[in-house]
């Protein structure tokens, strides 16, 4: 390679040696936290390397399993709930002839188009007067509110996605509509239904916000045990936390690619 085209990579290298700085970097230190046993300043790195910490995590008797069960299951109880919304909601603004559609669409965006800060202070105040405050269900109730933002959306692309000429010809067939639904729109959905519930249950198990305004001190997830440790400065806590975090998350992204078609990507929106 010519010194002129090495100049000219130059900035390319450059640019991408610091997007992975700042991409990989954050991990990499949460990495070498989670198996620090001592580390302290001034020292770049840490002085010792162990497993104690990742055995307080996982004891029989430690807070962290309990609070990953509690997470796992709300999350399971809002991606129920979520479809059990969507699957009506998404097939009638796919396949009906709805007045104002598009508003109703932009309806399910309204969460997120708020200050969570705000509005979960409002909901508390709300749940804590008919006694939802401090349950699972409170809980539940308010992840349900973002989850079903990508559970709707997504599930109506999923529909939509399905070649009409299939369904017409279950109905040429004899079949009922409800029929058609179960045996022919609903199976053709499935993949993107799976890819929103896969979404909306990884927004449930990291969400934060809600879950302190709402369950706390009754109800416990990860995501606020990880806010306690490293409030406490118990960073190797909080970066185990956060690596069990991560974890479903990345297992979940590579389902949701495999699922998750071009076809139905096209009709989110539309």
């Amino acid at each position: 390679m010519s010194a002129r085209a090495a100049l000219a990579w130059l900035p390319r290298a450059l640019l991408l040696g610091l997007l992975a700085f700042f991409i990989f970097g954050p991990l990499f230190n949460m990495l070498l936290w989670a198996f620090a046993e001592r580390w302290y300043f001034p020292h770049r790195l840490p002085l010792e390397f162990g497993f104690d910490f990742w055995a307080r995590v996982f004891a029989p008797r430690s807070q962290a399993l309990q609070s990953l069960a509690t997470s796992v299951w709300i999350a399971s109880l809002t991606v129920l709930l979520c479809t059990a919304l969507a699957l009506p909601a998404g097939y009638a603004l796919a396949r009906l002839s709805l007045p104002l559609r598009s508003l109703i669409m932009l309806l399910f965006l309204l969460p997120q188009a708020f200050p969570n800060l705000p509005v979960y202070i409002n909901i508390a105040r709300m749940f804590y007067t008919v006694g939802l405050n401090g349950t699972v269900l409170g809980v539940v109730l308010v992840h349900t509110v973002h989850g079903l933002v990508y559970a709707v959306w997504i599930t109506t692309a999923a529909f939509a996605a399905v070649d009409r000429e299939l369904e017409e010809a279950a109905r040429n067939m004899g079949a009922s509509r409800l029929r058609t639904f179960w045996t022919v729109s609903l199976p053709l959905a499935a993949p993107g239904i799976l890819a929103s519930a896969i979404f909306v249950f990884l927004e449930s198990l990291d969400e934060f916000t809600g879950t302190y305004f709402v369950g706390v001190p009754d109800v416990t997830t990860l995501p606020l045990l990880m806010f306690t440790a490293s409030m406490g400065g118990n960073y190797q806590i909080a970066s185990i936390t956060a690596l069990i975090l991560l974890v479903p998350s990345l297992l979940f992204m590579l389902v949701i690619e495999r699922f998750l078609r071009a076809d139905v990507l096209a009709k989110v929106g539309t």
